[in-house]
C-alpha cells in the first residue's frame, strides 16, 4: 500500500497543492514551529520536497521527491528539485548542513533506510528536521480515522508517534536536541532537531 503513494501524489499534485491555500492559518503555525528550532549551516535538503511550499518558506535550496508533477510545481516556486527517493539519494557523502523531511516520513517506503541516508549526505556536525503529526494527536487520530474510510492521501500513510520517531532518529545515528509542538487549538504538528553523530 505504501508503495503507490508517490502514484497517489503524481495524480493528486494540484489537490495536495492546494490544501496550503486553503489553510493558511495551520500552514504559518507549522512553519513557525519549524523556524523556532532551525539552527543549520546551508546548505539544505528536503527529502519529500512535494510541491515545494515548505522548501519556499523556509529558504529551502534542493529538494527530492517520486512524483514528477510535485518536482515541477517545486522548481516553479524556485527549488533545485529532482525526481528520486529518499531511500537512495543522489548525493555525495557529506553533502549538506541540514535535511529535513516535513510530512514525509509517514509516506516512506523505509523510513530506517531514509533517515541513514540523511545521516550519510550530512555534514559532520549537520542537523536533521523532522516535522509530522503525531499519531497521538487529536488530529493523528482524525487522520487515521480517514485513512481507514479511504481518503486519498492518509490512506497510504503511516503514522508514527513522538516516540517512535524519536527511537528511529536515535537508531540512524541523531543525538535528539529539541522538540517542539504547535497547533492552533490543538498542539498537533511536532517539529524534532537532530544532530548527525559521529
Amino acid at each position: 500500500m505504501l508503495w503507490m503513494s508517490e502514484k497517489v501524489f503524481d495524480k493528486y499534485a494540484e489537490k495536495y497543492d492546494s490544501w496550503y491555500d486553503r489553510n493558511p492559518e495551520i500552514f504559518r503555525k507549522e512553519v513557525e514551529c519549524l523556524i523556532s528550532i532551525i539552527d543549520a549551516e546551508k546548505p539544505w535538503l528536503e527529502i519529500g520536497v512535494g510541491s515545494g511550499r515548505f522548501a519556499e518558506k523556509l529558504g529551502i535550496e534542493y529538494g527530492i521527491d517520486p512524483s514528477e508533477k510535485m518536482v515541477r510545481i517545486a522548481r516553479q516556486r524556485g527549488i533545485n528539485a529532482i525526481v528520486g527517493y529518499g531511500e537512495d539519494l543522489p548525493y555525495e557523502d557529506e553533502s549538506f548542513g541540514a535535511v529535513f523531511l516535513i510530512v514525509t516520513l509517514c509516506f516512506v517506503k523505509d523510513p530506517i533506510k531514509v533517515l541513514r541516508e540523511a545521516w550519510r549526505v550530512l555534514k559532520k556536525g549537520g542537523k536533521i528536521y523532522i516535522g509530522f503529526v503525531p499519531r497521538e494527536s487529536e488530529l493523528g487520530r482524525v487522520y487515521m480515522e480517514k485513512a481507514s474510510r479511504g481518503h486519498v492521501f492518509y490512506s497510504v500513510a503511516r503514522f508514527f508517534s513522538t516516540d517512535e520517531v524519536v527511537k528511529m532518529l536515535r537508531e540512524c545515528g541523531f543525538e535528539v536536541l529539541k522538540i517542539k509542538c504547535a497547533g492552533l487549538e490543538i498542539k498537533d504538528f511536532c517539529c524534532i532537531e537532530g544532530m548527525k553523530r559521529l
